[in-house]
């Protein structure tokens, strides 16, 4: 029944050990159970601000309960979050007693929102860029062909190199324009393994910048296949990394990871497993100014750059039911790809 709950559910021994933790917990704190029993309060719950450790001992000696609301804590993957902590101590007859803590992640409503603005604001975006790709298309293909039948009359071979400039450049835009709007045919969905996709990315990376950076992997093996299109998966995980290894340099160091997450919240909806692909490097990061437009086309932090890539990406896995979201900070840029595990037939209608 625990497992089942939405509300992360730890309870610690008279040590202050974990003893058990149940699914919404791992979701919250990004562990996995079969690590971190047995470990300390305060290794697996550095509260900054706080020193918990010395509440829960109160707790324990006095018996009484206690909350303590909107209380920093670092994960151990390195991300703060804020909670509202429950602390019950719990009597067993001549058992030593125990401690059930029971927390919420109060930034959680935000985050939704933030994702609800993420999506309307590309879907928004993708209509836009639709309607503007219609409206040129149809003279840009009217001036090419116009170039063309130019060209055959020319008296003069050395003025046809001004026609094909013409030629080339209403191709260039033809293409930009088919790259802003994505595929136009329906996903080819398969079951397919989500290491299979991030190995022939690492493949690709490596093949294209020889020189480095390193990379690293840390993939939880024990994640089922999903269903997707795997041309498109990969091509939204390789714009992420191909930015990440330009952003990190030869010297550099990029990380992919894979996690499942529980009781996990895309949008409004809540799904039972989603898929976390994450995409780390050691770059000088992004600005704050540039953070909240960075899926936006033709936004781009790089010299050179289109734009285009990662709005792109986000434009794949939305075709997948899924979100990218990014967090970045000067040495640590991390970009999270979520995808469902389950289809609405597999979660019972979910």
């Amino acid at each position: 029944m625990l497992d089942n709950l939405s509300t992360a559910v730890l309870l610690l021994d008279q040590h202050l050990r974990l003893r058990y933790i149940n699914a919404a917990g791992e979701s919250l704190l990004s562990v996995s159970a079969n690590v971190v029993l047995g470990q300390r309060a305060r290794a697996l719950m550095p509260f900054p601000e706080q020193l918990i450790e010395a509440r829960l001992r109160e707790a324990l000696q006095t018996r009484q309960p206690f909350t303590e609301r909107e209380v920093e804590l670092l994960r151990p993957d390195g991300v703060s979050i804020r909670v509202n902590c429950t602390v019950l101590p719990l009597q067993h007859f001549d058992a030593p007693d125990e401690l059930m803590l029971e927390m919420h992640q109060v930034d959680r409503q935000l985050r939704i929102a933030r994702e609800e603005h993420l999506l309307s604001q590309h879907h928004a975006t993708q209509a836009l860029l639709r309607g503007l790709a219609h409206e040129i298309k149809n003279p840009l293909g009217g001036l090419r062909g116009a170039a063309q039948l130019l060209e055959r009359e020319l008296p003069n071979p050395d003025l046809r190199e001004y026609t094909r400039i013409i030629i080339d450049e209403a191709d260039r835009l033809q293409t930009l324009l088919n790259r802003m709007l994505g595929p136009n045919q329906l996903p080819q969905l398969c079951r397919l393994n989500v290491h299979h996709i991030l190995e022939h990315v690492r493949g690709l990376i490596e093949a294209e910048f020889p020189g480095g950076p390193r990379i690293q992997r840390d993939y939880d093996p024990s994640i089922p296949d999903l269903t997707g299109d795997a041309d498109r998966l990969i091509q939204a995980v390789l714009n992420i990394a191909r930015n990440a290894a330009q952003a990190a340099g030869p010297d550099g160091l990029i990380q992919l990871r894979t996690r499942v997450l529980r009781q996990f919240t895309i949008g409004a909806i809540c799904h039972r497993l989603v898929l976390r692909v994450e995409v780390e490097d050691n770059g000088p990061g992004i600005t704050p100014e540039l953070l909240d437009r960075v899926f936006f086309p033709m936004v781009s932090g790089r010299s050179g750059g289109t734009g285009l890539g990662l709005a792109i990406a986000q434009e794949l896995v939305n075709q997948h039911g899924g979100l990218i979201e990014c967090e970045s900070r000067p040495g640590r840029t991390r970009f999270f790809i979520y995808l469902l595990l389950e289809t609405s037939d597999d979660s019972g209608g979910q």
